[in-house]
């Protein structure tokens, strides 16, 4: 009888298979984990291309102007001012910064919508 309750002992618990409920549609390559696409959006979502085309023109020169005051600004901030060239100028910092995202993504919109158009066989028209 001792023999019998240490083989039972011994043998190996697998774990219980748990549900994989966010889990849908075909396996993806590269996708981590399980190699298959979670959540419900298309496979072949796209962001609104016009609509970033807009924001980066509206935003870059806002951004870039905003950028060369604030600079402007700590540059001739003295030393009892209120805020002082520190702030000022993280500030201008991150304004250069993101003018220069607003001018890289209209770039990065052209040549996905070129990827598009010759990938539908509607040709390069430039």
């Amino acid at each position: 009888m001792q023999e019998n309750r240490s083989a039972r002992a011994r043998r190996p618990v697998e774990p219980a298979a748990r549900p994989r409920s966010r889990t849908t549609g075909p396996p993806v390559p590269g996708s981590p984990g399980t190699g298959r696409r979670a959540g419900t959006e298309p496979r072949d979502a796209r962001s609104p291309l016009r609509l970033r085309m807009l924001l980066s023109g509206t935003f870059l020169p806002l951004f870039a102007a905003a950028a060369v005051v604030l600079a402007v600004w700590a540059a001739r901030s003295g030393p009892g001012d209120t805020p002082g060239s520190g702030p000022l100028t993280v500030l201008a910092a991150v304004c250069a910064v993101l003018a220069l995202v607003a001018a890289v993504d209209p770039m990065v919109v052209s040549r996905r919508v070129r990827h598009e158009r010759t990938r539908h066989g509607r040709g390069d028209t430039r």
